[in-house]
């Protein structure tokens, strides 16, 4: 059975880069084939896995405004823009969300995802949802039950908060989140007693179990800047080795 995996946090916290490294995790452990989504306005997933994006949902939603082709519905038109729309790699297939239709709705993109997931998804072990911030999103997909929510957060207090605040709101918005795990990005070596403390009381306080936490690294900024692939990242890079350890405590 498909297995879903949501990235959740508020913006700038890291949820596209985490998604990349849990993106190589996957495939240089197997766990394949996978279904990326990036379901993020500003969506970026593709450049740091070096991938060219030709058409998102967004672009398609505007073509149903113009005329369809004779004998052919509405569903049976945008199931095949979708499928177009995949960009596929190894191991794996990128679908982008892109531009919303309009001011913070997606609307006619999300009930066509929404289809088109439940058809694609008996191909996939896992799909890998990378959210716009908040978890509203979820919602809008359809999405009912996460079997891996990652909450990323930044080492501050306001950060902290803020995930702590994203656990507690999936219940309200009807989703079954079968595991919630905290993760802080970019955290200075060796943590701060006083963000330490905060962490261990959003656990405290919440339904999510600590994933890890995962320091800032020169390697990741550099790799960005070059345009490198992430799945490029060699094996025995630090950073890779961390969150290789951390992954494998969510996924073994």
């Amino acid at each position: 059975m498909t297995k879903i995996i949501a990235m959740a946090g508020k913006g700038g916290t890291g949820k596209t880069t985490t998604s990349a490294l849990l993106t190589r995790y996957l495939l240089k452990n197997k766990l394949t084939p996978f279904l990326l989504v990036d379901a993020d306005a500003n969506a970026n997933l593709n450049e740091l896995l070096n991938l060219e994006v030709d058409v998102t949902l967004g672009q398609i939603r505007k073509e149903l405004k113009s005329e369809l082709p004779p004998n052919v519905t509405r569903d049976q038109f945008m199931e095949m823009k979708i499928h177009q729309a995949l960009i596929e790699d190894t191991g794996f297939d990128l679908l982008v969300m892109g531009q919303p239709d309009g001011p913070g709705c997606y609307c006619a993109a999300n009930q066509y995802l929404a289809m088109t997931m439940d058809k694609l998804s008996p191909n996939y072990k896992f799909i890998l949802v990378d959210n716009e911030a908040g978890m509203e999103h979820l919602s809008r997909m359809n999405i009912r039950s996460v079997d891996y929510l990652l909450v990323t957060s930044d080492p501050s207090a306001r950060g902290i908060l803020t995930a702590k605040r994203i656990s507690d709101i999936t219940e309200p918005l009807g989703l079954e989140v079968k595991n919630q795990y905290l993760l802080v990005n970019r955290a200075p070596q060796p943590v701060p007693p006083a963000l330490q403390g905060k962490i261990d009381e959003a656990i405290a306080d919440s339904g999510m179990t600590l994933g890890g936490i995962i320091p800032s690294s020169d390697v990741l900024i550099n790799q960005e800047l070059s345009g490198e692939s992430y799945l490029n990242l060699k094996d025995t890079d630090d950073i890779i080795l961390t969150v290789n350890e951390i992954f494998d405590g969510i996924f073994s």
